[in-house]
């Protein structure tokens, strides 16, 4: 099968390698209907050291299932599937209170033992906890996108939302106008937020971000970018900033604009170790902060419903579309900032 591999830095192929088969009885193989290319994806194409044993990439998948292990009771071949970015047993103590990525005996794809999922097929560890079937959709739908996301990328957006505690007459501000930073504008919204700042610098993408419902756009940065918001807020600043990018810089405005008493809710995988946290960051101002690797196998059943109740499409942030040969490009083009996330079609 055809599989995408990093070597290192900017080194991303396409080579043929073996197709995956039932390591274990509660494996389950899935033929790959859509995959996508994560921003999380962009940061060891940035920085990963060569290497001649690469690594298997993707983690997000929608597809169908060809074969179950003799251990597997929920799912049957034919069934279209949604794979969260995560595996897990959905069993467990930390399933149990809804902390899936925690999972005890769950783990994250892209490794040799497990592969990744930007390829033609996948196994996929732990099925009965990690695969959620799609009802009464084939493979044909216009809704396949949408479902997409939900392996990820508009669940982290929820995830930030949701560990914010955004309700009815709060404001809101996103730091990032990539895939999240837009998902958790739409779920921000979805939560009842009264206002919702979105803080980005690319047209297209704001614009999106404003049918989604943020009610202002701000695109300074740094210092500057601090002022606006808290001119927008009266000076008072937002209770509940929800941060999306995962670098310092990102980080200091969450804490520069965050109300007294509010919450910083954190998505992007941090790209730093340390971060302040004393009297001039969080201390001083009694502020929370949370967030982490989203558990979207919590959030999956009633999003799925939402998607096929035309209730959201959060779809809408693949801007390109592309087959397994071209993900190279796929990677370039989201490095430029020419797409905003690009959906592999198989």
């Amino acid at each position: 099968m055809k599989a995408t591999l990093m070597y290192g830095a900017g080194d991303v192929r396409v080579e043929n390698v073996p197709d995956p088969t039932i390591v274990r009885p509660t494996d389950a193989i899935v033929r790959t209907v859509r995959a996508c290319v994560c921003g999380s994806d962009l940061h060891p194409y940035h920085s990963m050291a060569h290497t001649d044993h690469p690594k298997p990439m993707g983690h997000e998948l929608l597809g169908v299932v060809e074969e179950v292990g003799a251990a597997v009771t929920s799912l049957r071949p034919g069934d279209l599937v949604i794979a969260p970015f995560a595996w897990q047993d959905n069993t467990c103590v930390f399933c149990q209170e809804g902390v899936q990525t925690s999972c005890l005996h769950g783990g994250f794809y892209g490794t040799p033992e497990v592969g990744g999922l930007q390829a033609e097929f996948a196994r996929i560890p732990q099925a009965d906890g990690s695969l959620v079937v799609v009802p009464d959709v084939d493979e044909t739908s216009d809704l396949l996108p949408s479902l997409l996301t939900l392996s990820d990328v508009y669940l982290t957006g929820y995830h930030a939302a949701h560990m914010g505690r955004v309700s009815a007459g709060k404001t809101v501000t996103v730091i990032g106008d990539g895939a999240v930073g837009l998902s958790a504008v739409l779920a921000a919204r979805q939560l009842g937020a009264e206002r919702i700042i979105l803080m980005g610098r690319h047209t297209a993408r704001t614009d999106l971000g404003v049918e989604w419902g943020a009610t202002d756009v701000v695109a300074e940065r740094g210092e500057e970018g601090i002022a606006r918001v808290m001119d927008l807020t009266g000076g008072e600043g937002s209770h509940i900033v929800l941060e999306a990018v995962g670098h310092m810089p990102a980080y200091e405005q969450a804490y520069g604009i965050v109300r007294p008493g509010g919450v910083i809710s954190r998505v992007g995988v941090p790209q730093y170790e340390k971060a302040p946290i004393g009297f001039g960051s969080l201390f001083g101002k009694n502020a929370t902060l949370t967030g982490g690797p989203a558990p979207v196998r919590a959030y999956m059943e009633p999003a799925i419903q939402q998607v096929l109740n035309g209730e959201i499409d959060p779809g809408r942030v693949f801007d390109r579309a592309v087959g397994i040969d071209e993900v190279a490009g796929a990677y370039a083009a989201m490095d430029k900032r020419e797409a905003l996330k690009v959906m592999l079609t198989f």
